[in-house]
């Protein structure tokens, strides 16, 4: 199903019925709110749950612009408050939950934030690698050897680029570096809710030393490991995740 917000027409996801609170998820980067429906099913039997396609990902639209995260932040505030949901639990995979992590640190929210649940998210910036090092030389080398030369420049671009980076469009690509560039750390403490960070102890894209820095520095927070799974925890080890997820929602 679509609804238009923002005159993007967004595709997303509704299970359950409305309640007093709505649960919502937010998927991580070049993903989409089909991957949360087998474990938002049992949820759903207790909130309404709510889960969007972001911009430029699943069957949603890119954005009309080179979004950062706070225009995605702008964005879901908007997709939660057209459902007219007063109190949300929000739950964010990967770059999901870069998005919450802003949007907590907001204070003029129209809505109140009871519980949040972070899975293997994103957020904290890591420290490059010599690797990543030589290659952000070689770009900013490239830009002004190719600045003439934009199809040069995007194909050199796209031969040292992230995975991610590869295989996004222009548009995503460009959006990419403004979300990957933008440390939350100093945000984490600002995030007042109750939070749940539900990690796999192998995860190599956002390493457990992460979610261990968030549990530290985030005033509520408590950790669970799945020991053995990585980046998408929740899809490789699917009844321990339920089995947390059914604790801490109290299912």
């Amino acid at each position: 199903m679509t609804v238009t917000i923002d005159r993007i027409e967004t595709n997303y996801m509704d299970l359950g019925a409305p309640g007093d609170e709505t649960v919502v998820m937010l998927h991580g980067w070049a993903s989409n709110c089909e991957l949360f429906r087998a474990s938002a099913l049992p949820v759903s039997e207790k909130y309404r749950v709510l889960a969007p396609d972001l911009p430029g990902n699943g069957e949603t639209p890119e954005p009309p612009a080179d979004w950062s995260v706070d225009d995605y932040v702008d964005f879901t505030v908007r997709f939660i408050e057209h459902f007219g949901c007063k109190k949300v639990i929000l739950l964010g995979h990967s770059f999901g939950g870069r998005v919450i992590i802003k949007m907590a640190n907001r204070t003029d929210l129209p809505f109140e934030i009871v519980k949040i649940i972070l899975v293997d998210s994103a957020g904290i910036k890591p420290e490059k690698t010599s690797e990543q090092k030589m290659k952000e030389g070689v770009l900013k080398f490239g830009k002004k050897l190719m600045s003439k030369n934009p199809a040069l420049l995007q194909k050199m671009q796209s031969m040292v680029g992230s995975a991610d980076y590869k295989a996004a469009s222009p548009r995503m690509r460009a959006v990419l570096v403004n979300v990957v560039n933008e440390d939350l750390t100093d945000l984490l403490p600002g995030v007042k809710a109750p939070t749940l960070l539900i990690w796999g102890t192998l995860d190599t894209a956002t390493p457990i030393s992460d979610a261990e820095k968030m549990e530290a520095l985030m005033p509520d927070a408590g950790l669970a490991r799945i020991e053995g799974a990585g980046h998408f925890s929740f899809l490789e080890n699917p009844p321990l995740y339920s089995a947390i997820l059914a604790s801490y929602l109290k299912l």
